[in-house]
C-alpha cells in the first residue's frame, strides 16, 4: 500500500479521517484533530449554522490550511434532500466534495441504496466529488463506482453504534473485488483497534466519528 492516498487528484498522507460530532467541546474537537494527524474531517451540513457566521460553530475550530472539510448529508432521507444539502454546502463555500448519505431506515440509519445511487449520479454530473456511505453490498458498490463515485465508504456497523467491524467477511469480499476506487471503512468504528483492523483488511482509509485521540 502506498503511503499517500489519492482521491480525485487530492493526496492525503494520513489515512485516518475524523468526524466533528460527539465531542465535549469544540476546543477539544480541535485538539483531537491535531493529535490524530488527520487531513480530512467530515461535517454534517444540517448541524452547522451556515447563515449566521457571527455565531460560533465547528468551522471556527478547523484549520482549513491543514484540514480538508468533507461535508456530509447526514439526516437526509431522500435523494432530493441529499442533493439539496450538497448544493447548500457548495454554495456556502465548504467544498464540492460530499460524503453522501441517503438514509433508508430511521432506527438503524442504514442507507437507502437506490436513493444513494440516484443522488450520486446527479451530483457527479454537477461536478461534485462524491464519497457515498453505503452498505457492504458489492453489487451496489460497483454501481456507485460506475456512476462516478470517487471513493466508496461501506459501513462496519450501524452509525453511532461504536460496535466496531461486525462484517469482516463482506468487507473482505469488497476489498478483494474492488480495485478501481478507494475504499474507506465508515460507521460504527470507534477505537484504535477498529481502525487497525480496517487497515489490515487492506482498506485505503478509515473514518472515526470521534477521534481516537479523545
Amino acid at each position: 500500500m502506498d503511503d499517500v492516498l489519492t482521491i480525485a487528484g487530492r493526496s492525503f498522507h494520513s489515512r485516518l479521517f475524523v468526524g466533528t460530532g460527539k465531542y465535549r467541546s469544540k476546543a477539544l474537537m480541535a485538539r483531537c484533530h491535531a493529535a490524530s494527524g488527520t487531513e480530512m474531517v467530515t461535517l454534517a451540513v444540517r448541524r452547522v449554522n451556515l447563515t449566521d457566521r457571527s455565531k460560533e460553530s465547528e468551522l471556527d475550530y478547523i484549520d482549513r490550511s491543514k484540514i480538508h472539510i468533507l461535508p456530509n448529508t447526514a439526516a437526509c432521507y431522500t435523494a432530493e434532500d441529499a442533493v439539496r444539502t450538497a448544493r447548500l454546502a457548495q454554495e456556502a463555500g465548504l467544498s464540492n466534495w460530499i460524503k453522501l448519505e441517503v438514509i433508508g431506515d430511521q432506527k438503524t440509519l442504514f442507507p437507502d441504496n437506490e436513493g444513494l445511487l440516484e443522488a450520486t449520479r446527479i451530483l457527479v454530473k454537477e461536478g461534485f466529488v462524491v464519497l457515498p456511505y453505503t452498505s457492504d453490498d458489492l453489487v451496489n458498490a460497483r454501481k456507485l463506482i460506475d456512476a462516478g463515485a470517487a471513493a466508496v465508504m461501506p459501513l462496519a456497523a450501524p452509525i453511532g453504534s461504536g460496535l466496531g467491524i461486525q462484517n469482516v467477511t463482506n468487507l473482505k469480499i469488497l476489498r478483494e473485488a474492488i480495485t478501481e476506487a478507494p475504499l474507506i471503512v465508515d460507521a460504527g468504528v470507534g477505537t484504535a483497534s477498529d481502525a487497525a483492523m480496517a487497515m489490515e483488511l487492506g482498506y485505503d482509509g478509515v473514518l472515526l466519528n470521534t477521534a481516537i485521540a479523545e
